[in-house]
């Protein structure tokens, strides 16, 4: 039997002619086989599949869609430090493949930031775009609109940002809950670490205050400000501790906000939960960790991964997709991060 070394160059990716070499047919036959159409007999196709094997040649899908002016990819902008983010990745790979459709990723850090990653997914000429909690201006987002269907997940857009497609969480029912939580459990003094600008935060904090009203607890209301990060978090419940009256329950914007300040409750000698009960939002797999175990407000990610593609779909292939926003349910998860009031 020949090698796969022998048979292909060294250094070369194998082609459709080394394939057609290996099986000793011709270069049209081995297409016809790889593309699934007919003109090929059971053996011979199974000759040409084996030959393909041993000297490691794939299909370049991609470069056949160009050609058919097609490229069936899903542009998806996420945040390269966000938990959730990286969940709502794995969700939207698992709803766009079944569908025929492929993820092309473009991450935005601090040093990368959001009209870097939109221009990446554009040269690489998506056809949709899904992009993860951006806080581009509504106008920039419009604008892109303009060229092709844009999806925004997890960020609330006023009916003037024109034909972008938004998907997101009920964030103020999410915070409700919390409240509703804490407030069960007897804790009547229960601050909220905002989210600042963050998308979501504005509905959080509503969502918070209008809980807080509901139980008779609008006097107590105190919201400090916050942010995405740990050091968030952290700074916010130095600020807490630092106050002659602690609350007994904290509302975090997200897990990583709810973790900084974990953190700093325990090296200061603060007990969680037994002093101060600590809820996060998300539900992403920081929460999740064992030595963790973040009572928060999940957030519904298969259904907003398929919900976003299915709405990218929908606008590229003309199909019927609904008017106005989606927006799916949070529920609460109870963990071991909050108990009764002290």
């Amino acid at each position: 039997m020949v090698s796969p070394t022998s048979a292909v160059p060294d250094g070369k990716r194998p082609t459709l002619a080394d394939v057609a070499a290996r099986a000793g047919v011709s270069t049209a036959l081995v297409s016809i086989v790889m593309r699934g159409a007919k003109g090929a007999g059971a053996a011979t196709r199974e000759r040409v599949l084996e030959a393909a094997r041993e000297i490691g040649y794939r299909p370049d899908t991609r470069a056949r869609l160009l050609r058919s002016h097609r490229s069936r990819l899903l542009g998806v902008q996420f945040g390269l430090q966000h938990a959730f983010h990286a969940d709502l990745v794995e969700s939207l790979y698992a709803a766009a493949e079944p569908a025929g459709y492929q993820i092309a990723l473009s991450a935005v850090a601090p040093s990368r930031g959001e009209q870097h990653a939109v221009d990446s997914l554009l040269a690489d000429r998506c056809e949709a775009l899904i992009l993860l909690g951006p806080q581009m201006p509504a106008a920039r987002l419009a604008e892109l609109a303009g060229q092709l269907p844009v999806v925004s997940v997890a960020r609330r857009l006023r009916p003037s940002a024109g034909p972008v497609d938004v998907v997101r969480t009920a964030d103020d029912e999410g915070a409700r809950q919390a409240v509703d939580h804490l407030a069960a459990l007897g804790h009547r003094d229960i601050a909220h670490i905002d989210g600042g600008r963050a998308p979501g935060a504005a509905d959080r904090r509503r969502g918070y205050l209008t809980a807080m009203a509901r139980h008779g607890l609008a006097d107590r209301v105190r919201v400090l400000p916050g942010g995405l990060s740990e050091d968030d978090g952290a700074r916010a419940a130095r600020a807490l501790l630092a106050t002659r009256a602690r609350p007994t329950a904290v509302l975090a914007f997200n897990d990583r906000c709810a973790t900084g300040a974990l953190d700093i409750f325990l090296r200061s000698g603060v007990q969680v939960p037994a002093e101060i009960s600590v809820v996060g939002f998300d539900d992403s797999r920081l929460a999740r960790l064992a030595h963790i175990d973040l009572t928060t407000v999940a957030q519904n990610i298969p259904c907003l991964a398929e919900s976003a593609v299915a709405r990218a779909i929908a606008r590229l292939e003309d199909g019927p997709a609904p008017e106005g926003e989606i927006v799916i349910a949070p529920h609460l998860v109870i963990r071991t991060t909050t108990t009764t009031a002290p």
